[in-house]
């Protein structure tokens, strides 16, 4: 029986504007097991990065809810919405948020070390050699490229064994060959791991590399998840 991991009921948004209530997602409901790929696709300002953040515990709904690993986030508040985040949840950015005083190494320990994990050494350094940076593993963010940036956040997203992995635009700021390559090593790491994986994506072939896809139109879903 497949296990539920992630769960979307009736999830709306709604925020005040100078000209009333705006809604930017209308009742979206999904329900993803472990080890599902996801898309979120459409057009700028159709909801999607703002999905994606409640779907991640980052924002709470309007109205609905998001049950992720067998939490209600709804029913938390925010200090335990960041243990569910720190303790099941993985992010990859489109602008890889390393932090630039530490080198790649201490990039990918360092949830790890906050998690007071004592192997966080050992399995940075696992994760990093996973990812093609054995070699790189005591230099900065800036003595890296942005193929190599993007390694290195994919390699910390991993570092929790996160249920679910979140990704923004995560081959947005590189050309075409690095985000494929880029790309591959996500669904890899996706596959060996069984992780759900939940990316954001203008790019349509690697949307279409998830099993499912939802299209947003105006914060409604006009394109179902294949099954």
């Amino acid at each position: 029986m497949s296990e539920s991991i992630l769960s979307a009921r009736n999830l709306s948004k709604v925020v005040p504007s100078t000209e009333g209530d705006l809604t930017i997602l209308h009742e979206l409901s999904l329900e993803l097991n472990k080890g599902d790929t996801l898309a979120i696709v459409g057009a700028s300002g159709s909801g999607k990065s703002t999905l994606l953040g409640l779907l991640a515990g980052l924002d709470l709904p309007s109205a609905g809810s998001v049950v992720l690993s067998g939490r209600n986030l709804s029913e938390l508040d925010e200090d335990q919405r960041a243990r569910v985040r720190a303790e099941h949840v993985g992010f990859v950015f489109q602008s890889f948020q390393l932090l630039d005083s530490l080198n790649a190494l201490e990039n990918v320990m360092l949830p790890m070390e906050l998690e007071g994990r004592k192997d966080a050494r050992d399995q940075a350094r696992h994760l990093l050699e996973r990812v093609g940076l054995g070699q790189r593993l005591t230099h900065t963010p800036r003595q890296l490229s942005g193929g190599e940036q993007q390694r290195v956040a994919i390699a910390r997203a991993f570092a929790a064994d996160p249920d679910v992995l979140f990704a923004d635009e995560p081959t947005g700021n590189l050309d075409s060959h690095t985000g494929e390559r880029i790309s591959d090593l996500l669904f890899e790491l996706n596959q060996e791991r069984n992780t759900t994986l939940v990316l954001v994506t203008h790019d349509e072939r690697l949307a279409h590399r998830c099993r499912r896809l939802i299209r947003l139109e105006g914060g409604r879903l006009v394109a179902p998840m294949e099954p």
